[in-house]
């Protein structure tokens, strides 16, 4: 039996019975780029650990209106997840599997057991809890008291990752700011009007890094 469970340092801490605890009862899991991983309103089923891959976790308002809350990435879990499985509640949140993801999946009982059993795993979902949390207070933060230039500049120089084309659509980089499309456009256009960014159908280009790093403040 391979074990995965060296992909996530932090289990390095755990004795050996937990170890092998959670190698028998976890088992492999692939979803394809764009799978529906939970939606809001679903029961979750078990506490994932992100092996490859990119998750976005994202609530969707009334109106249609999406933000990203944050994403998972290899080595990590989802919160909202977590949330769930200590609450016994349904998910308030939606996920989408933005790449394809390979992942390892603890079912509830075993999850629970280890929970109750071993310091090191309490240690490991709480400590991820907790760093998520703070994340999630400074996106509420910037959401409520950002100015929405310098979000939307640092979102482009954070989404290029040092490249100079990015493919995104303005509804997609609403939904990551929790903004609204129409206001996203409008403030694209200033920066393609400054000579910062270039539009395109489906992508951008960044000419200007430097200036959009000054307005982010970087």
């Amino acid at each position: 039996m391979s074990d995965w469970t060296r992909d996530f340092a932090i289990l390095d801490a755990l004795d050996e019975a937990s170890r092998a605890q959670l190698l028998t009862h976890s088992h492999a899991m692939q979803a394809p780029a764009g799978t529906v991983l939970f939606r809001e309103g679903s029961p979750c089923q078990a506490y994932l650990f992100l092996q490859e891959g990119q998750i976005r976790v994202q609530k969707v308002g009334e109106n249609g209106r999406e933000i990203t809350l944050y994403r998972v990435e290899n080595g990590q879990t989802c919160i909202v997840t977590t949330a769930c499985l200590m609450s016994g509640n349904d998910y308030d949140a939606e996920g989408v599997a933005e790449t394809a993801i390979q992942a390892q999946a603890l079912p509830i009982p075993a999850f629970r057991q280890l929970l109750a059993s071993s310091a090191a795993f309490r240690d490991f979902v709480f400590r991820a809890y907790g760093s998520r949390i703070a994340d999630l207070l400074l996106l509420i933060e910037e959401v409520s008291f950002g100015r929405i230039d310098q979000r939307l500049a640092t979102c482009l120089l954070q989404r290029a990752r040092g490249q100079n084309v990015l493919s995104t659509t303005h509804q997609e980089l609403a939904a990551e700011l929790g903004s609204a499309r129409e206001v996203i456009s409008r403030q694209l256009k200033e920066f393609e009007r400054r000579g910062w960014i270039r539009l395109g159908r489906g992508q951008l280009q960044l000419l200007d890094s430097d200036a959009l790093q000054q307005l982010a403040g970087k």
